[in-house]
């Protein structure tokens, strides 16, 4: 079941992404050859136009191949021959169209999990919670914890979980202003930091759900490049990656703590769960594309908007070389992740 779940959140990913490059190549009139839903060996494939549409044997991809994209083309209708505006619109077309689905799926998750859950203090479980008494007061609104701007709920899970010294320095909203705290702390029982104060819930309504859902995707969002500047700083090593069999185990986690033997599985929280796992997927997997690396739709960028400075392109030989390298790159990485992963289970 795990794998059934992993393989059609992927492919709904895959899918909405390429369908971005799609409709707006259609719509700056490039030519696309073939539209295609996975790799390898065609299982269903019909013509319809100019235009191939495939739906292949292995669910690790997909692709929009569009005419002069990695090559010369006299056809005035390829996509080299277009300009750079149109071709900047089609290169963001697939992380914008992540970006979006991620929103909505969040905007869906926030509806049926509601009420919403706010950064604001509504109590402390004790009078003399160690929170409270190293400054916390009821009706604090958090705005920022150890620097990180707080969006929602999770910007402070993220840091609490991440808790190298149990102190904290907090900027809070109180009475209508900004008070600074320094030195905040948790009680902790068993090396583990136990959260002593509840948070205020909110009623859903548009306004609510739509803003809570926006700054969610922020959250999600940002968590790609927090994680990436951590690697770097040697925080995390690359054995901590996780790819498609990282995240089918997730997903088995997911349903087995949706799971009792006396009820079964719980449908409804198993369905709020991934849709929360779905939504930072396809942020996650958008930012990633607009990292500026070669074979991703940022390394297009970059070839895009070096040409906009130069007033005239890079050959295209050599732009297809950098990115066919950066494609190596990619799927070794991603070899190197998956066995990692395989390993983990073990």
């Amino acid at each position: 079941m795990k794998i059934i779940i992993a393989l059609l959140i992927f492919e709904v990913i895959i899918i909405i992404h390429e369908l971005g490059h799609f409709v707006v190549a259609k719509l700056c009139g490039v030519k696309v050859n073939e539209f295609a839903i996975g790799m390898g060996p065609a299982i269903i494939k019909k013509k319809k136009g100019e235009t191939l549409y495939a739906w292949r044997v292995l669910p690790i991809g997909g692709y929009c191949a569009m005419e002069g994209e990695d090559s010369e083309s006299e056809d005035d209708r390829s996509f080299n021959k277009k300009s750079v505006p149109k071709r900047m619109a089609i290169v963001l077309a697939g992380i914008t169209m992540n970006l979006i689905l991620g929103f909505v799926l969040l905007v869906i998750y926030t509806v049926i999990s509601a009420p919403i859950t706010s950064n604001t203090v509504s109590k402390f479980e004790t009078e003399d919670a160690m929170s409270h008494v190293t400054g916390l007061q009821v009706g604090d609104e958090i705005l920022s914890i150890n620097g990180m701007h707080i969006f929602t709920d999770m910007d402070m899970s993220y840091q609490f979980q991440n808790d190298e010294d149990g102190k904290f320095d907090m900027v809070v909203l109180r009475d209508g202003e900004k008070v600074e705290l320094n030195g905040v702390q948790f009680p902790y029982s068993n090396k583990l930091m136990h959260i002593d104060f509840f948070v205020k819930p909110i009623e859903a309504n548009f306004f609510t759900v739509t803003s809570y859902a926006f700054r969610h995707t922020v959250t999600d969002g940002r968590l790609i490049y927090i994680t990436l500047i951590d690697m770097i700083r040697g925080k995390y090593k690359l054995s901590d990656l996780s790819g498609p069999v990282g995240i089918v185990n997730v997903i088995g986690d997911v349903i087995d703590s949706e799971t009792s033997e006396e009820k079964g599985i719980d449908w409804a929280g198993l369905m709020e769960q991934m849709l929360s796992l779905a939504a930072f997927i396809t942020i996650n997997i958008g930012l990633f594309n607009l990292l500026p690396l070669p074979a991703l739709d940022g390394g297009r960028l970059i070839f895009l908007i070096i040409e906009a400075v130069r007033r005239k392109p890079v050959p295209p030989e050599k732009e297809g070389m950098v990115h066919f390298i950066g494609m190596a790159a990619l799927l070794l990485l991603m070899v190197v992740v998956t066995v990692s992963d395989v390993i983990k289970l073990f």
